[in-house]
């Protein structure tokens, strides 16, 4: 019934306020958190564009001017669109509000902003384009011992859903399957969405379609995050530096003591890397630092003889005390004279 990839079109959720991440969402939208010195919807962007999904729309609202003005007049070959919402509606809500983007009939993807994968979303478009559903949800496998942290699916022998459990106990997981927020719809989709209302995909559209056998799935076997914690950010840098997450960025450098990318900064003789470090451009690093196991980004001053020890130093940062887990405020100083942290 259908030709091959007949998906040109996507959605992006871009909206959330990114309260786990605080501080670091205090002063930038959660999708424009760099990994490896690159913002995540960056990367959303350049995976759409390797399978030619090239027009792209993204509901905003948490610090909108940020997205609109980054991807506006962008160079990752996507056809930019955007929404402003004056009040968050919910996942699909978000997508109510983009319906006029998207034409009667036609197939699209939807994605979260603080997604990190390498899904083959190919395999999930063709599977969905042959089962006829209203909707197929990307699925990965997880240890059961994680599931009460996830939305949780129940499947028949042939993928199509029976249930959902959002973040049930160990002892009532019916399934080591969650739900990573990968979706492909067909337009049909906006049936089951109301206009004006706040509404959530696995809360209210998803039991309404449970019926009729509208759920498939597709089995992600690839890596999958999201960067929605600090720690799972952290993780998601960990794992970039151990091969599990492949996209384009700066070479990695390697010592006897650690693994290091550097953004456009020039690094002094004497610094020190332990374990796996990022640091992003325009740093100003002083003498005899050593810098273990952080992630550093634009703009940030460290004085010299400064240990960096387990930290997020956000952009503007001034460090001129030693860090042991910190957690900055972007644009903030951390001395013994003025400190402004979130431990």
């Amino acid at each position: 019934m259908y030709k091959n990839n007949t998906v040109t079109k996507a959605m992006i959720m871009a909206a959330g306020v990114g309260s786990r991440l605080e501080p670091l969402t205090l002063s930038i939208p959660k999708p424009l958190i760099p990994v490896a010195n690159k913002p995540v919807m960056d990367i959303l962007f350049e995976k759409l564009k390797m399978i030619n999904v090239t027009d792209v729309i993204c509901n905003t609202y948490y610090l909108a001017e940020q997205i609109i003005e980054r991807y506006q007049n962008n160079n990752l070959g996507i056809n930019f669109n955007y929404i402003k919402e004056d009040n968050l509606s919910g996942t699909a809500g978000g997508l109510k509000k983009c319906q006029s983007f998207f034409n009667a009939g036609e197939h699209f993807l939807v994605l979260s902003g603080d997604g990190l994968s390498d899904a083959d979303l190919e395999k999930g478009i063709e599977t969905h384009l042959k089962s006829n559903a209203i909707a197929t949800i990307g699925i990965k496998k997880i240890p059961h011992e994680y599931v009460s942290h996830f939305g949780v699916v129940v499947t028949d022998d042939n993928g199509y859903i029976k249930e959902f459990q959002e973040k049930p106990s160990i002892e009532e997981a019916k399934s080591n399957y969650i739900n990573t927020g990968i979706y492909i719809f067909n337009y049909e989709i906006f049936n089951y969405i109301p206009e004006n209302t706040f509404y959530d995909f696995a809360k209210n559209v998803f039991p309404k379609l449970l019926a009729g056998k509208n759920i498939n799935t597709f089995e992600i076997s690839e890596y999958w995050t999201d960067i929605g914690t600090i720690e799972q950010y952290k993780k998601s840098v960990k794992e970039l530096f151990d091969g599990h997450c492949n996209f384009e960025h700066s070479s990695i450098s390697i010592n006897s003591n650690g693994r290091y990318l550097i953004g456009d900064t020039i690094i002094p003789e004497g610094t020190k890397f332990i374990g796996d470090s990022t640091i992003g451009n325009n740093c100003k690093i002083g003498k005899n630092v050593t810098i273990i196991d952080s992630i550093i980004w634009d703009n940030v001053i460290i004085e010299d003889n400064i240990t960096i020890k387990n930290s997020v130093i956000p952009s503007g940062c001034i460090v001129g005390k030693n860090t042991d887990n910190i957690i900055l405020e972007a644009n903030s100083t951390f001395s013994d004279n003025k400190s402004k942290i979130n431990a």
